[in-house]
C-alpha cells in the first residue's frame, strides 16, 4: 500500500511533521512512523506533482519518460492536454497486476488523460495497470474552490515596464510630431485589447468546469467536482477496494488530493486546528490514514501488507489565497519548497511499516529516493526489475531490514525541468552528502527563499543565477544549505566537484532522447481532448452519484 500527501512539508524535528509553534495531532501517522522505519533522508525525484509521481511510478528519472520540457510550469495544467506518462513506460502497478494483484489508484494522478480523441484514455490509469481508479485525471487548482482565484495568473507574466516604455516612446514621438497615428489604428489597437482581455476572462471563467473532473474508471461521475467532501469519498472507496480484495494480493496507491491548494476540508474537521484550514486538512489526512490502517486490521492484513507513506515533494510556501489567508505548508529547518531543488522543495517524509518483516522504531539516514518503491515492490511480488531499461531506483527491502547498513544511492541527479539543477554525492565509505548546484532560483523578495512574485520558482533564464563553479554544500554540516562552501575553507572542494562532473557525464549518456510529453504542443488546451460529463452548452456539468452514501467513514472520526 503507498499512500502519498501532496505539497506536505517536512521536519525532521517531529515524527512526521510539526509547526514548532502549532500544535498538529496526527495519531495515526505518529503511530504508523513509531511501528515502522522512518527515512529521514528520502528525496523526491522532482519538486513538482508530475515529474515526481511519473519517477515514483516507474523508478525512473522523469527525463527518460519525455516528463520534463523547456516551457513553464512543468505539470499539466488541463485534462484536455495531450501529454501523459507514455504506454511504454512500466509502473510497478503494470508487474504487480501480471504478477496476479488487485490494484488500484485513489485520489490523485496528473499524469495525462487523452491523446487525439475526448475518450481515448491513452494515458489513463488503466494503461498503467490500475485495474480500479477513483479520482481526478488532474489536480487539485485553486479554480477548483469558488472563492480561493485561479493558477492562471497571466497578470504576474504581462512585462509591465516594456509596455510602459513603449507607450512613453510613442506618446513622446506624437508629442514633436515624428509620427502621426491615425485614429482608426488607435481604436483597431484598443478593440483588440478589449477582445483579448475578453477572452482571457471568460477562458478563466469555464476553467473550473473543465479541469475539475471526477471520474470512476473511465466514467465522468461530478464534473466541477465538489472538494469538501472529497477526501471522505476517497476513504470509502479505499476500504470496500480493501474489503472486495482482501482474499488476495492487492496493491492500493491512495493519493491524497490534499495539502494541495486551493484547500478543502469536510465539515467534521473545520476549526479543530489552530492552524487555519491547512491545519484542518492535515487533521483530516491524518484521519483518512487511521481508517485505512483499521480496516488493514480488521480484514487481518496488518501482518502481510507493507506501507509506504510519503509527499509528492516539499510544501509551496508560496501558497497564500486570494483573500491573503496563508494556506502554505512548512519544510522545517529546510531552505525553500515545492518547485524548488532547494531541500525544503525534494527533502519528504519516508515512512514503511511490515510487522515482522522489517523493525519497528527505526531511523534510516541514508540517501534514499521515492524511485525506489518501484524496484521494492517489484521484488516483494515476485517479478524482476526490468533490464531492458534504465532504472534509476533502487530496492529498500536490505536497508530496511539492516542487513545493510549503506543506501547503494552514490549519486542523485535533481532536474528543474529538463535542466540538470544540482547532483548529490554521497561517497563510498563516507558519512558526508555533498550538493552542488549549477543554477538556483532568484528568490522574490530577496529577502525570501520563496518566488512570490511569480507564485512559483521557474528554471529558465531570467528566472536563475547560474554558479561557476557550482554552489557546493554540506548537508552533513549544513542541512539548511545557509552557507556555500569555498576552495579556502574546503581543502576539498575541487575534487568533490571534479567527481561530480565525472557521474554527471556518465548519466547524461544514460538519457535516451524521447518524445517530450511537456512539449507546448503536449501541454496545451484542446478542445477535442476535453472531457465532458453532458454537453459543452451544458458547460460539461453533471452529478451521477449525488446520491451515493458516503456516511459510513465520516461519521467515524472519534481522534480530534
Amino acid at each position: 500500500m503507498a499512500i502519498t500527501s501532496s505539497d506536505l512539508g517536512y521536519n525532521p524535528s517531529s515524527v512526521f511533521w510539526v509547526f514548532r509553534r502549532v500544535s498538529f495531532q496526527t495519531p495515526n501517522i505518529d503511530q504508523l512512523a513509531q511501528e515502522g522505519v522512518k527515512l529521514t533522508h528520502h528525496i523526491a525525484a522532482a519538486s513538482l506533482c508530475t515529474p515526481s509521481r511519473a519517477a515514483f511510478l516507474t523508478g525512473r528519472y522523469p527525463i527518460r519518460s519525455g516528463l520534463a520540457g523547456y516551457h513553464r510550469p512543468g505539470v499539466f495544467l488541463f485534462n484536455a492536454a495531450s501529454g501523459g506518462l507514455p504506454a511504454q513506460e512500466v509502473t510497478f502497478a503494470n508487474i504487480a497486476k501480471r504478477q496476479g494483484y488487485k490494484t488500484a489508484l485513489i485520489g490523485k494522478w496528473h499524469l495525462g488523460l487523452n491523446c487525439e480523441s475526448s475518450d481515448d484514455h491513452c494515458h489513463h490509469p488503466d494503461v498503467h495497470g490500475f485495474d480500479y481508479f477513483f479520482g481526478i485525471p488532474l489536480t487539485n487548482l485553486r479554480d477548483c474552490r469558488p472563492g480561493h482565484g485561479t493558477v492562471f495568473q497571466f497578470h504576474k507574466y504581462i512585462p509591465y515596464r516594456a509596455l510602459a516604455a513603449v507607450l512613453v516612446v510613442m506618446g513622446s514621438l506624437c508629442h514633436i510630431g515624428a509620427i502621426n497615428p491615425r485614429r482608426g489604428l488607435f481604436l483597431g489597437l484598443l478593440g483588440l485589447s478589449s477582445v483579448i482581455t475578453g477572452l482571457v476572462v471568460g477562458f478563466v471563467a469555464v476553467m473550473p468546469y473543465l479541469n475539475c473532473v471526477l471520474m470512476r474508471n473511465h466514467l465522468v461521475i461530478e464534473q466541477p467536482f465538489v472538494s469538501e467532501n472529497l477526501t471522505q469519498r476517497m476513504t470509502s472507496e479505499a476500504v470496500d477496494f480493501l474489503e472486495r480484495n482482501s482474499a488476495g494480493p492487492l496493491l492500493l496507491f491512495f493519493s491524497f488530493i490534499q495539502v494541495h491548494t486551493a484547500m478543502f476540508v469536510s465539515a467534521a474537521f473545520r476549526g479543530t486546528s489552530r492552524h487555519g484550514i491547512y491545519g484542518d486538512a492535515v487533521h483530516e489526512v491524518d484521519w483518512s490514514v487511521g481508517e485505512i490502517m483499521k480496516t488493514l486490521d480488521r480484514l487481518q492484513l496488518r501482518e502481510t501488507t507493507l506501507v509506504y507513506l510519503t509527499s509528492d515533494q516539499g510544501a509551496h510556501v508560496e501558497e497564500i489565497s486570494a483573500t491573503g489567508e496563508v494556506n502554505r505548508g512548512w519544510n522545517g529547518m529546510y531552505k525553500a519548497g515545492k518547485s524548488t531543488n532547494w531541500e525544503g522543495g525534494i527533502r519528504v517524509p519516508g515512512i514503511l511499516r511490515w510487522p515482522g518483516n522489517i523493525p519497528s522504531g527505526k531511523e534510516v539516514g541514508e540517501p534514499t529516493s521515492n524511485m525506489d518503491l518501484f524496484p521494492t515492490v517489484v521484488r516483494l511480488s515476485g517479478a524482476s526489475v526490468p533490464v531492458d531499461r534504465e532504472i534509476d531506483g533502487h530496492n529498500l527491502v536490505d536497508l530496511l531490514q539492516g542487513r545493510v547498513e549503506r543506501s547503494t544511492h552514490e549519486f542523485l541527479f535533481h532536474y528543474c525541468n529538463i535542466y540538470l539543477n544540482a547532483v548529490r554525492w554521497h561517497p563510498q565509505n563516507s558519512s558526508s552528502v555533498w550538493k552542488a548546484f549549477y543554477f538556483t532560483p532568484n528568490f522574490h523578495p530577496k529577502n525570501e527563499t520563496a518566488c512570490f512574485h511569480t507564485h512559483a520558482c521557474f528554471c529558465s533564464k531570467g528566472y536563475v543565477t547560474y554558479h561557476d563553479p557550482p554552489l557546493l554544500f554540506d548537508l552533513t554540516r549544513d542541512p539548511s544549505e545557509s552557507t556555500p562552501l569555498t576552495p579556502d575553507k574546503e581543502p576539498a572542494f575541487h575534487s568533490v566537484l571534479d567527481a561530480m562532473e565525472a557521474a554527471v557525464k556518465q548519466h547524461r549518456r544514460s538519457v535516451e532522447p524521447v518524445e517530450s510529453q511537456m512539449s507546448l504542443w503536449n501541454l496545451m488546451w484542446k478542445p477535442w481532448l476535453q472531457p465532458c460529463c453532458s454537453t459543452l452548452a451544458q458547460l460539461c456539468q453533471c452529478e451521477r452519484e449525488k446520491d451515493r452514501d458516503y456516511q459510513r467513514t465520516a461519521d467515524s472520526k472519534d481522534h480530534v
